[in-house]
């Protein structure tokens, strides 16, 4: 709705005088502070939202690779985010790095022009990496989790915090968790989660194949580690001694980097983020 009735730009693909009057007299009363309205054809309109939304999840994608790179060489990914993100002709939005994006604009957009490009005999080889590059990060920490356990997670309780593919949202749609969660029960964890909104959804897709949790603590009951999946405020400021209270192991595999490194160890934890 915010996005809505506060758009940066309203992009309108038409082909008649009549439809642009009548969609600039219907958008007008949402621009009146200056935001523009961008008349064009139809066909540019339809590719200006697919490039958008690839655009930004190219820069997402490529922010994990970087993040990847940075565990091998021993850099900071944050510190590289910051770095680039203060130049003004890159910016700081969506430079992030996680366990991969999902919900359903950057998915569908990027294989639907990933699949025009096919259909008009064009290869968008930049989109081909996102795609693959996107698949293999939602599944990044798993080897760093299978190494932590010797490869033997049978019988482990993992409790994960965050199931929707974004905070604010019960959206699941291709989100990193529910691969993750595939990839464990394949190994013969026990997970039990927790989020805010997603529960619903997850239960009507998982069924009884995990265990969900009432509060972001009782997941934690008994667990052999914390898996977060989904940068949910609550789960920034956690209460240290009920986390303590609760697990059973501790150690974290933070996929969103929600805590700083020297501080939660200082708690006694072992943390693995995302290239840091």
């Amino acid at each position: 709705m915010d996005d809505f009735l506060k758009p940066e730009r309203i992009v309108i693909g038409a082909g008649s005088d009549k439809a642009i009057k009548l969609m600039e007299k219907l958008y007008k009363p949402y621009v009146r502070s200056g935001n523009p309205i961008i008349i064009m054809d139809k066909k540019s309109a339809e590719l200006t939202k697919y490039a958008s939304n690839s655009f930004l999840a190219a820069k997402i994608t490529f922010m994990n690779e970087i993040a990847n790179f940075c565990e091998k060489v021993g850099a900071d990914v944050d510190k590289v985010r910051i770095g680039m993100g203060t130049d003004s002709r890159i910016g700081k939005r969506f430079l992030f790095p996680g366990i991969g994006y999902g919900g359903s604009c950057f998915p569908k957009d990027v294989k639907a022009l990933h699949k025009s490009g096919k259909d008009n005999n064009y290869n968008f080889q930049i989109l081909n990496a996102v795609i693959n590059v996107n698949a293999r990060q939602k599944l990044v920490l798993i080897p760093k989790i299978e190494a932590h356990f010797n490869s033997d997670l049978k019988g482990k309780n993992i409790a994960i915090w965050g199931l929707a593919f974004k905070p604010e949202t019960d959206d699941i749609r291709e989100a990193p968790a529910l691969y993750i969660i595939d990839n464990l029960l394949e190994s013969g964890a026990n997970i039990t989660a927790y989020d805010p909104e997603a529960i619903p959804n997850v239960k009507k897709k998982l069924g009884d194949k995990i265990n969900y949790a009432k509060g972001m603590y009782e997941a934690l009951e008994n667990a052999d580690a914390l898996l977060i999946c989904t940068e949910w405020s609550i789960f920034r400021t956690p209460d240290i001694d009920k986390m303590k209270a609760r697990m059973k192991g501790n150690i974290i595999f933070d996929g969103r980097n929600l805590y700083d490194i020297k501080d939660i160890e200082e708690e006694g934890f072992k943390y693995i983020s995302i290239g840091r």
